[in-house]
């Protein structure tokens, strides 16, 4: 048994939607983005793309883009040949001729430099590696890249901090993991999936999960998803004395830090949301519109003129573009007409056209002709 156990584990509509989706993705060797926020399992659906597809037998290797310097990182990816600084006391190959033949993971792609993002993309173009400190190609290499991140790429572009001709060249195909709120349905088994294994990893008991515990863990928001609650089922395991876990000892196990702290202020305050906590929740907190804005409009919760304005900043960010706005408002490319057709029938359709006559950055040009919204 490994330390870190990456199973697929759903009984949700999300989880067999998308788990179809990824099926199709590794049917092909398409360059594939995943995103969604911390915790859900992006590079759980990479190694599931990996295992469904051709390179099965091939390697699987996942490197993380974030909190490294440009050289480390440089080196990390592309390898680096003896000499080329301080330490470098022989060649090493990097991940990338490491994952020959097989699949590259790179998460938190959005947190690369410029610089790094323009090494990438030339590596993308033809597969040639350039080491660190080599004066001409190493060497070719035939890898899946498999990428991921929990920041909206349209804002970091808008603000010039990513490259669009790097951003369409990973998002052949497109996967958004849901959050766990998203998928109530999932945590019970999910969380006896961890339990067992934690029990087992440490050769204790599997303690029993009471009714209320457990109405109370669907009723959390769980901010850290299925990280989070991978970390509540080991304190379970560690701490439980018994064979029944009560509500008093899962209350003990959920440890008032800062995130279930502005959880249950989140939960507390979602009664009556405003536009700017709507659209902290669906941008920021990666909610699907459908559940941010939708369920609550149609219990008469907001009202049509909250729905506009925030359809208004959406489109602000996206220059006009309908389906832009269908990723940063976290829907599936499939809700398109679903959503045109909500906002037309409650008469919340705002137009396009006044957020591309002005202020329009050449970056979000042309993308979609104005006939496929008009």
């Amino acid at each position: 048994m490994t330390d870190n156990p990456t199973p697929w584990i759903g009984v949700s509509a999300a989880v067999r939607h998308l788990e179809e989706d990824l099926r199709q993705a590794a049917r092909s060797d398409a360059k594939t983005l995943l995103t969604g926020e911390s915790g859900v399992g992006k590079e759980v659906v990479a190694k599931l793309i990996h295992e469904y597809s051709s390179r099965a037998q091939r390697p699987f290797v996942a490197m993380n883009c974030a909190g490294l310097p440009d050289s480390l990182l440089e080196s990390e990816l592309f390898g680096h040949v003896r000499g080329s600084f301080t330490g470098a006391y022989r060649d090493k190959p990097g991940i990338l001729e490491q994952g020959h033949g097989g699949t590259v993971f790179l998460d938190e792609v959005g947190e690369m430099s410029l610089r790094m993002q323009a090494l990438l993309l030339r590596f993308l173009e033809d597969g040639h590696i350039h080491r660190l400190g080599a004066e001409r190609r190493t060497s070719t290499v035939d890898v899946r890249i498999i990428a991921a991140t929990n920041r909206v790429l349209i804002n970091r572009i808008a603000e010039g901090q990513f490259r669009e001709d790097l951003y369409y060249r990973l998002n052949v195909i497109h996967l958004i993991i849901p959050p766990l709120r998203e998928r109530r349905d999932d945590i019970a088994p999910l969380l006896q999936y961890y339990v067992g294994f934690f029990a087992a990893k440490y050769a204790m008991a599997e303690p029993a999960l009471g009714p209320e515990a457990l109405a109370a863990l669907q009723e959390y928001n769980w901010p850290g998803n299925v990280r989070e609650l991978k970390n509540l089922a080991e304190r379970l395991v560690v701490r439980c004395r018994t064979e029944f876990i009560s509500s008093r000892e899962l209350q003990a196990a959920m440890s008032p830090g800062p995130q279930a702290a502005a959880a249950a202020a989140s939960m507390t305050s979602l009664a009556k949301p405003d536009t700017s906590e709507l659209f902290e929740r669906i941008v920021r907190r990666r909610e699907s519109f459908w559940s941010a804005v939708y369920e609550p409009f149609m219990s008469r919760d907001i009202t049509r003129a909250d729905v506009r304005k925030l359809v208004s900043e959406g489109l602000q960010q996206t220059r006009g573009n309908y389906k832009m706005l269908l990723e940063l408002f976290n829907m599936d490319p499939r809700d398109y007409k679903r959503l045109l057709n909500f906002l037309r029938k409650h008469h919340c359709h705002v137009a396009f056209q006044q957020f591309r006559s002005f202020g329009v950055s050449p970056t979000y040009s042309a993308v979609v002709a104005e006939s496929e919204i008009a």
